[in-house]
């Protein structure tokens, strides 16, 4: 990178950091795109040539409009860029339209957003300590910082190859972050009240906000020990988040309930038919639970303990995106993955509270809460490892033991991206460009960590 070379005392090496990581994303932009593509074509279609009462019922494609009613004002703020590059992506009955023109709207309408997740890095930057950076700029906490998260092969696949707007959101969730460190509590609970109304996986990681944000800003003080002062609770504080939650939801979700239109509305966001597994199953526990029913199924006929015809036809292993029933194993259902969530989350959200440690034992809660939910959550995305990697790369930077993890989660989580690089071209090249991102630049994180704290005076 072209930062590597940059003086050490200048700061120069952040906008050199972004510049070359944004015409990375512009030599990206011929490389193949997924269905991805023709969702956010269709929904800049749907929210540009239809009134709002019909957005959520329209239904010509079978990408429907599924996110939150801050992501389709988003959709439709964009439509009215696109029609000056081509009208006829604008056409609700031009399924799967996709000229020259079109792609470079839609590339550049990612690469262009993704602003404010570089501004979001910069921001998280300023929360690093830095009285222990080395003299080398790769070992400065905060370049290593900005390296981690501007070019993050995760984000570079799922946005700017197989297409998406996760950096965009990704820097609201940052920025966010970001407020906490810096005592601006507001602000913070305000942008994760958008971004729940910009794409609602993030309800994920809503526990660690609530939690902190009661036991941090609304309880004002502690006791000696660390305990709660219960004497201590503002009712002020309490009345202002609730203020913002609710301004936030009924500018979003309004114009919605004025139409009697909720029910539709919730029915997209949380669409419980689409089955257990996503069609690229995410590397979690209910992928090893359906490897498990398959194996037994396949001993269990070389047997003859089941019965041929009882089994279905269609299996979780069909790569669909359906309801499946398992075939010797318990069928899991949407309940059963919130309580095994809920529970795999309680201990974290526990430790916040009774404990609560400031912005950095939230972010430690908020990543295992992302975590909890990739393991045991309904119809989880592979790419949904990102709420987790992200985040963990502020922790990774300030500590060695926290850096050995995150490359042990980088590493897998990213690998586990791979199979979203369809074509040979994106498989070769990119390939070795993430395996850089992912293992080279996290080991030497890693190093420098174990350096700098092996040089600091003990309990530092």
């Amino acid at each position: 990178m072209a930062a590597f070379g940059i003086a050490t005392g200048g700061s120069n090496w952040f906008s050199a950091l972004a510049l070359g990581v944004t015409l990375l994303k512009c030599l990206l932009i011929p490389t193949y795109h997924s269905t991805d593509f023709e969702v956010h074509r269709n929904w800049l279609a749907i929210t540009h040539s239809l009134p709002i009462s019909q957005w959520y019922y329209e239904a010509t494609s079978e990408w429907t409009l599924d996110y939150p009613p801050f992501f389709a004002w988003f959709e439709y703020a964009l439509s009215h860029v696109a029609k000056y590059f081509d009208q006829e992506m604008l056409n609700v009955r031009n399924l799967n339209y996709s000229s020259s023109r079109t792609l470079l709207f839609q590339r550049f309408s990612v690469i262009f957003t993704d602003a404010l997740f570089v501004y979001a890095v910069h921001e998280c930057c300023k929360c690093i300590d830095g009285k222990k950076a080395g003299k080398e700029l790769t070992e400065k906490p905060k370049f290593i910082l900005s390296a981690l998260l501007l070019w993050n092969f995760g984000l570079l696949i799922v946005d700017h190859i197989h297409f998406q707007y996760n950096g965009f959101l990704s820097g609201l969730m940052l920025l966010s972050i970001a407020r906490f460190f810096q005592k601006r509590h507001m602000e913070g609970a305000f942008l994760f009240a958008v971004l729940l109304h910009f794409k609602h996986i993030y309800l994920y990681v809503a526990p660690a906000y609530g939690v902190y944000l009661l036991r941090s800003y609304c309880f004002t003080a502690n006791k000696q020990d660390g305990s709660i002062r219960w004497n201590s609770f503002s009712f002020v504080r309490l009345i202002s988040l609730g203020l913002i939650v609710f301004l936030v939801s009924a500018l979003s979700l309004g114009p919605f309930l004025a139409l009697n239109q909720l029910p539709q509305v919730f029915s997209r966001l949380f669409p419980f038919k689409r089955g257990l597994c996503h069609a690229y199953w995410a590397p979690n526990f209910w992928a090893l639970y359906s490897a498990l029913d398959k194996v037994l199924s396949v001993i269990g006929l070389e047997l003859k303990l089941l019965d041929p015809n009882k089994i279905p036809k269609a299996s979780m292993t069909s790569g669909l995106v359906q309801q499946f029933q398992h075939t010797v194993l318990p069928s899991v259902t949407p309940l059963a993955t919130f309580i095994c969530t809920l529970i795999a989350m309680l201990p974290s959200v526990f430790c916040l509270w009774c404990k609560p440690q400031g912005p950095r034992g939230f972010l430690r809660c908020l990543i295992l809460c992302a975590l909890s939910s990739f393991m045991f959550g309904w119809h989880v995305h592979e790419k949904a490892i990102l709420l987790a990697v992200l985040p963990m790369s502020l922790l990774s930077v300030g500590k060695a033991v926290d850096a050995s993890i995150f490359l042990i989660l980088t590493t897998t989580g990213h690998y586990s991206l791979f199979p979203l690089l369809f074509t040979a071209p994106e498989k070769k090249s990119l390939f070795l460009i993430g395996w850089k991102l992912s293992t080279s630049l996290a080991w030497d994180l890693w190093k420098s960590s174990v350096n700098l704290y092996s040089l600091s005076p003990p309990g530092t």
